[in-house]
């Protein structure tokens, strides 16, 4: 087994947390949100550099589902319908290890696009013009 496989998953429902047990005994725990926010998806990253979407409105996001694939990773299923993304082993520990400093990223874009964390009523539109 590699170091980045994990013994034990757990899916916390009422927390809707993700917690990741390893063999060395260390522990991480990630949140719904931000797992959703950070999805190794194209929905999320696009299909290139510089072509990530940022994910707004996803602060009551819940995880609802964990399936393997493979031997390799998992596929999350969150309740806003999102489960494309597949994690691997080595890109959950990267999240783990780097996960302040991912979060402290995403709020400082949220921040600069004006955007924030909570959803919108659904009766809510939008619309965004820049003045002349």
């Amino acid at each position: 087994m590699s170091s980045f496989t994990p013994t034990d998953i757990n899916l916390h429902r009422q927390s809707s947390v993700l917690e990741l047990v390893y063999a060395d005994g260390s522990t991480y725990e990630l949140t719904a949100e931000f797992l959703r926010v950070n999805s190794p998806s194209a929905e999320v990253r696009g299909h290139g550099k510089g072509q990530e979407i940022l994910q707004t409105g996803k602060r009551q996001v819940k995880l609802i589902n964990i399936q393997a694939v493979g031997n390799y990773a998992v596929k999350l299923v969150f309740d806003d319908g999102h489960d494309t993304g597949i994690y691997s082993w080595p890109y959950l520990q990267e999240l783990s290890h780097n996960k302040t400093d991912l979060w402290n990223s995403y709020l400082g874009k949220l921040q600069a696009a004006g955007e924030t964390r909570e959803a919108l009523p659904a009766d809510t539109q939008v619309i965004k013009i820049q003045p002349a």
